[in-house]
């Protein structure tokens, strides 16, 4: 009888599925030791990177930078695939846009930097000190920040430490004359402002509701490669186009929505599987179209927020339940929404012409911006932009336009992560009460203890992929890299392949 090749099948072709597929392709590609197969649900590759095309400008509904350059994966595969150079930059390439800026208060009111300088200088303090990085300097802020390098007991998050540093700001600092030139607002009242600008940027890195969600305590153990962080200007999918360009034609199936994956936790049954035509192969996968496929070993990338519904009672996507400790993991570990929305202008804002330019909505506001039509966007941002341009500006404005004094924009694209059933939110996070050992839990394969079971293939059948499930670089698109190569690793070290 001739033995069958181990079939790998791999769940979802983001960034952990093709990288995961590409290792295992080219370390074994000689021997042709695997029968291997990439089920996306969708119908391109990419998952949530997803380059576009905006008025004549490229840019990215998705992942956009990669942070740090050092080191990082993803920079070599564009480096080495010539993709960090283009005539049409892409959205915000280095030098493609001025990083000059200004804070502007609702009226139109410009801040002077002088006051903007030092709540700045505190945010960017504290928040250094929450990552267990160095503050700068040994002024105000930084005394501050050591006042309260004690706190940090239990559960707490970020959102409470930044708002005692603000409180014992306010404490240490008795000035609170009025701050001139900015109509009704007091000097407090600005502070705060500001403060609250931080923390909604803050917010939005992070893909949270809410600073007072996201775990102190984990923050430090987050890491960042080192050098600059910048775009890539041929856009990001092809990087994937990169991974997914040495598999076979086939290797990789559209349209396959996975619904139901049915594993052997005693490693038993395989004889029942003979029976039932599955060829002894210890997982089972059943697609929305009532298709099923067995297969040896079955690596799992979807994101987060589709294993917490999987894990619903509701949706029941494992059979039998994965174990009590996977399940709480999932649970407790946070999973976030940032959605982008591009808007055109023919008209110049603040003195300088802007064709487009890009927001970000994160969280419940994400999702509220999702059910809106087209023209409440454009209609809401085009009221709220206008409330901020000073009467100046928007008489200069009006001069080459003719109308009136609202700014209007034209057009709109946004992305739509969080309604997307393929992903259901962004990436992850550490949430008050979970930790990067929940993180480790998601990663470990099942079932658990299998190398006590007899069979090499009822060993290693379900394996975790995706930045949700690596612990210091989760929330990036190296930190999915990483661990498809991990899981890929995993399954080689298994058949005695050589893994480099």
């Amino acid at each position: 009888m001739v033995s069958k090749k181990p079939r790998i099948v791999i769940i979802g072709a983001g960034m952990a599925g093709l990288a995961a597929a590409n290792k295992l392709f080219k370390s074994t590609n000689s021997k042709q030791l695997f029968e291997l197969w990439v089920v996306e649900g969708g119908s391109r590759i990419g998952g949530r990177i997803n380059s576009s095309e905006f008025c004549g400008d490229q840019v990215e509904l998705g992942a956009t930078w990669i942070h740090g350059i050092q080191g990082s994966p993803v920079y070599e595969i564009a480096q080495e695939s010539a993709l960090l150079h283009s005539d049409q930059p892409w959205e915000v390439m280095d030098g493609f846009y001025s990083r000059e800026q200004i804070t502007v208060a609702e009226g139109g009111y410009e801040l002077n930097p002088s006051f903007v300088q030092p709540i700045s200088t505190l945010f960017k303090n504290l928040r250094k000190f929450s990552e267990g990085k160095p503050v700068d300097g040994d002024g105000l802020s930084s005394k501050i920040v050591k006042r309260w390098s004690n706190f940090g007991p239990g559960n707490l998050s970020v959102g409470s430490f930044l708002r005692h540093g603000l409180e014992a700001h306010w404490s240490l600092v008795k000035d609170q004359k009025p701050v001139d030139g900015v109509g009704n607002w007091s000097r407090k009242s600005l502070e705060e402002a500001v403060f609250a600008m931080h923390e909604t940027t803050h917010r939005a890195y992070s893909a949270v509701d809410d600073l007072w969600t996201l775990d102190y305590n984990a923050q430090s153990e987050y890491e960042m490669f080192p050098g600059e962080e910048i775009t890539i200007a041929r856009g990001y999918s092809r990087v994937i186009e990169s991974l997914a360009s040495v598999l076979p034609v086939g290797t990789i199936q559209f349209g396959r929505i996975v619904e139901k994956i049915e594993w052997q936790p005693d490693g038993c049954s395989q004889e029942l599987r003979m029976k039932d035509g599955d060829d002894g192969r210890p997982v089972k996968l059943q697609f929305c179209d009532g298709s099923t496929v067995s297969a040896d070993h079955v690596i799992i990338t979807v994101s987060l927020g589709v294993l917490k519904r999987g894990i619903d009672q509701d949706c029941n996507m494992f059979i039998p339940p994965l174990p009590s400790l996977k399940i709480q993991a999932i649970s407790r570990l946070g999973y976030g929404l940032l959605d982008k929305v591009f808007l055109q202008t023919n008209r110049p804002i603040i003195k300088k012409p802007m064709i487009s330019n890009s927001l970000l909505a994160n969280g419940q506001e994400a999702l509220e911006v999702e059910s809106l039509s087209d023209e409440e966007i454009v209609n809401g941002f085009s009221t709220t932009v206008s409330n901020l341009l000073s009467s100046k500006s928007q008489d200069e404005s009006d001069e080459d336009s003719g109308d009136g004094k609202q700014l209007k924009f034209d057009k709109v694209l946004r992305s739509g992560w969080g309604s997307d059933p393929l992903f259901l939110g962004s990436y992850s996070y550490v949430a008050v009460g979970s930790s990067g050992d929940d993180i480790d839990e998601l990663a470990e394969p099942l079932p658990e203890n299998s190398s006590d079971l007899d069979s090499p293939r009822s060993q290693l059948q379900v394996l975790f992929a995706g930045e949700a499930t690596h612990r210091t670089h989760y929330s990036t698109t190296h930190g999915a890299y990483l661990s498809g190569i991990r899981e890929a690793n995993r399954l080689l070290k298994h058949y005695n392949c050589d893994v480099v």
